[in-house]
């Protein structure tokens, strides 16, 4: 049986790449355009929801916080949306390869994180927060694009189930 935490990052996977396609069909200057919002742009958040993918990834294969948050960050913040759906497809794989290797999605990690110190967690847990994360700034980008005058796409759960 499929561990829960694999079937919700294929479920973050699919979001992502939904919600990519409707940014796809807009033109670049929507993906750049200054807004008032959480963040400024919607090439902001997609650039912050990519940093913060690639900063997991680093923890989950096991670089301490610490050292994953020193690790030099891609230059996200120039790039078009076909890069950066380029760049998470890349990651995704990335993901993939690692999460389909481990035997125990379950086994007990220790979290160091140097704004709220130690913690006992799994990987599925850090699986886990990744969805959650994209999710909320995946609802940012709808928001964002509504405020513009554009319609977004359904990246629900249970869209993801019927698909």
């Amino acid at each position: 049986m499929t561990h829960q935490a694999l079937t919700m990052y294929d479920y973050h996977v699919w979001a992502n790449q939904t919600l990519f396609n409707r940014l796809l069909e807009l033109q670049n200057d929507v993906y750049h355009q200054e807004v008032k919002s959480a963040f400024p742009s919607v090439s902001k958040v997609v650039s912050h929801m990519f940093i913060v993918d690639q900063l997991w990834f680093h923890i989950i294969s096991g670089i301490s916080m610490s050292d994953a948050l020193e690790i030099e960050k891609v230059e996200t913040d120039t790039k078009n949306i076909e890069e950066m759906t380029m760049m998470f497809s890349k990651l995704t794989g990335q993901y993939k390869g690692f999460l389909n290797e481990q035997e125990d999605l379950d086994k007990r990690l220790v979290l160091d994180t140097p704004w709220a110190g130690r913690r006992e967690t799994s990987l599925a847990e850090m699986v886990m927060h990744l969805v959650t994360h994209g999710a909320y700034h995946r609802g940012n980008i709808t928001a964002m694009l509504r405020q513009m005058g554009y319609a977004s796409v359904t990246t629900d759960l249970t869209s993801y189930w019927y698909k």
